[in-house]
């Protein structure tokens, strides 16, 4: 199966919906073409010069990275410059280049999750919502004997789960009733007699982001020429999507045992600790790459400590006067996690295709410790 790059966008959009971008962020696709044959991918961080010269000697048809390459707008792309060199070495080498970034961030099972995963913490939730996605009910009138075709159509786009379940759905029988017009091509009954015929009413919920995909599916398998169907909004929160997380280490720690801790899980050279040595830990608040804005709903929250990257010194003055305490393992450090994890979701997804899906092996820390 070829795949072209908008298939490879449709994959990493079902994970990190362009909709949860906070405002004024750029993802999506930065450079190329989204008709691109694509059979080798490469995941990175950053498309620095030097992940950009590895995904050019690996041949990589497309570069996958958190961060934005045009976070702002480009006043020019002069080749001498970095920005334009870049450029011209991904459009030279027909590279396309794709960023899912703080959609990526505030994703159930995005970069937060991942670190979350990675420090091992219990009984999650989201540190800051920002989007809440609801459910919609959906109910059709399918004629006897294609209930199981439209259910299962349905089920299959996305309708109908509920926590472990899917196929979720209720059915009653009744009897419908229609005459066809003239000018109509019945599936059942003839043109103008009143027809009456067995029917389900067939219903089941469905997430706002699956409705359209779902009801699309629903059409193409159901038999009327013209089908009845409803749509109800539903006042239950279906997902919580937002910055940062909040859970719990599965035992208390003192806050020094907990600093070399993160330092192990994250494999980073260093971290910053603020805060008292012997505090005990165990509610923890994360955010990857620079969580600064998210530390006073973290210690709302109760957090105990807060893992994250770029906290300034009058940050770290704050925190040490409101008793907090916070681990920066680096912007880094927090977010390479990601990496490998988005590798293999994109590798699991596409596994039936001729793809190939690598990460960078380039480590583009820019601090060093003398």
């Amino acid at each position: 199966m070829n795949l072209k790059c908008h298939d490879v966008i449709k994959i990493i959009e079902e994970l990190a919906p362009k909709v949860l971008a906070l405002e004024g962020d750029n993802v999506g696709l930065q450079i190329g073409d989204p008709d691109k044959e694509v059979r080798r991918v490469m995941v990175a961080l950053d498309a620095v010069p030097a992940v950009v010269y590895e995904a050019i000697e690996k041949r990589v048809d497309m570069l996958i990275t958190h961060h934005p390459f045009f976070y702002r707008p480009a006043r020019n792309l002069r080749y001498d410059v970095p920005q334009g060199h870049i450029t011209q070495l991904l459009i030279k080498n027909d590279i396309a280049l794709y960023s899912a970034h703080t959609n990526l961030d505030c994703a159930i099972g995005g970069v937060n999750d991942v670190l979350c995963d990675v420090l091992e913490l219990k009984n999650r939730e989201v540190l800051d919502k920002g989007y809440e996605e609801g459910l919609k009910k959906v109910v059709v009138f399918v004629p006897k004997g294609y209930l199981d075709a439209v259910r299962d159509a349905m089920s299959e786009a996305g309708a109908g789960h509920i926590g472990n379940y899917s196929h979720c759905t209720f059915a009653c029988e009744g009897i419908g009733t229609f005459k066809p017009l003239q000018g109509s091509n019945p599936f059942i009954g003839q043109v103008g007699k009143l027809e009456k015929a067995e029917e389900y009413r067939l219903e089941t919920i469905v997430p706002e982001s699956r409705l359209d995909a779902v009801i699309k599916a629903m059409l193409s398998v159901h038999p009327y020429e013209e089908v009845a169907y409803d749509v109800y909004p539903e006042d239950i929160s279906y997902k919580i999507y937002g910055l940062g997380r909040i859970g719990e280490l599965e035992k208390e720690m003192d806050f020094s045992e907990f600093a070399c801790y993160v330092k192990n899980k994250l494999a980073v050279t260093f971290v910053r600790a603020i805060g008292k040595r012997d505090k005990k830990v165990k509610k923890v608040a994360v955010c990857g790459g620079n969580g600064t804005s998210l530390i006073q709903k973290a210690i709302s929250k109760g957090a105990d400590v807060m893992v994250t990257g770029d906290v300034g010194y009058h940050q770290a003055q704050d925190a040490l006067a409101a008793g907090f305490s916070i681990i920066d393992a680096g912007h880094y450090g927090t977010e390479k996690v990601v990496v490998p994890y988005l590798a293999g979701y994109i590798r699991k997804k596409l596994h039936h295709a001729d793809l190939e899906v690598m990460q960078s092996e380039i480590d583009i820390e820019p601090f060093s410790i003398f």
